[in-house]
């Protein structure tokens, strides 16, 4: 019986430190975020903020397997030869693969000036049919198989040192004007509001923004918005905050080059938009797909500078 009593304090005990520990994490869990945004699908519903799930890396396709060799049978004759046997002959492959010794220049994920060239050279000879974005996102990986299925390589999708020397051998260096042009829509006229002053005109019917310094389009890119659920506000407003490696605090997402003007929505690039283009959609932010070009903006606009967002 006393055995019994003492374990029972003991469980008390240990009870009143959990419920103590319990109440610390509910404290905690007052915590508030307030700002930023994050890619959805276009036309979902608004998801409850939480951080984005991991994604899963890209799959690597199967190694090449060896060359194989034929198996030869010694004849069978009345007299043994006395001549050596013939050495076996390996048999050619009947589909190509993957060269071995080939080195991956870029994959899923790559961005840079490289990628930018790979693009444009793809577009040049018809397998990329838009302009370079400087990503290497999943329209970039299907250019790279039909251009690899086509010239009889392997359709990995990624750009290795075969692939990357047939291309150079089929096209001309890319031009100023076929790396980066203006946009791969027309830019809308502006809207009167950004004829004076220091402007980002940003037009929701032509998805394009016009970097604007007294009347004069000084730059344009392709942008697009948030979702029905989500809207990117129209109006008048002002730059307040500049972020170069600004991260949400709300989706815990990358919002580089992010130029704030209304709450928590801000013009920013997004490296979704560069991989799936307008098959997402933001959380009201006004994304830019082509990071040298809003790169090139950011280190212009300053903090008073006026946007107006208009049909």
């Amino acid at each position: 019986m006393i055995r019994s009593s003492r374990t029972g304090r003991g469980h008390a005990h240990k009870g009143r430190r959990g419920a103590g520990a319990a109440s610390a994490v509910a404290v905690l869990a007052l915590v508030a975020v307030t700002s930023g945004c994050k890619a959805e699908p276009a036309g979902s519903a608004p998801a409850t903020p939480s951080a984005p799930p991991a994604s899963s890396s890209p799959t690597e396709d199967a190694k090449p397997g060896t060359d194989g060799t034929e198996s030869t049978t010694p004849s069978t004759s009345a007299k043994p030869s006395a001549k050596p046997k013939a050495t076996p002959k390996s048999t050619p492959e009947a589909t190509p693969s993957a060269d071995p010794q080939a080195e991956v220049l870029m994959a899923t994920g790559s961005q840079g000036k490289q990628v930018r060239e790979l693009q444009a050279r793809l577009r040049q000879i018809g397998h990329f049919d838009r302009s370079p974005t400087g990503y290497y996102g999943s329209v970039t990986v299907t250019a790279v198989q039909s251009f690899q299925g086509k010239r009889g390589l392997s359709r990995t999708g990624r750009t290795d040192t075969v692939t990357w020397r047939k291309l150079l051998g089929m096209t001309h260096a890319p031009t100023a004007a076929e790396l980066t042009p203006p946009t791969t829509r027309p830019a809308a006229k502006p809207d009167k509001r950004c004829l004076t002053g220091r402007v980002i005109c940003i037009s929701k019917n032509s998805r394009s923004l016009s970097w604007m310094i007294d009347g004069r389009i000084v730059s344009s890119m392709d942008v697009r918005f948030g979702s029905q659920y989500t809207p990117t506000r129209e109006g008048t407003f002002s730059v307040y905050w500049k972020s170069r490696h600004h991260v949400s605090s709300i989706y815990h997402t990358a919002m580089p080059y992010a130029m704030f003007f209304s709450g928590g929505q801000a013009v920013h690039y997004s490296s979704d938009f560069a991989a799936r283009g307008y098959n997402g959609a933001s959380h009201g932010c006004v994304n830019v797909r082509d990071e040298g070009k809003i790169a090139s903006l950011f280190a212009q606009v300053r903090n008073g500078d006026k946007v107006v967002v208009y049909k």
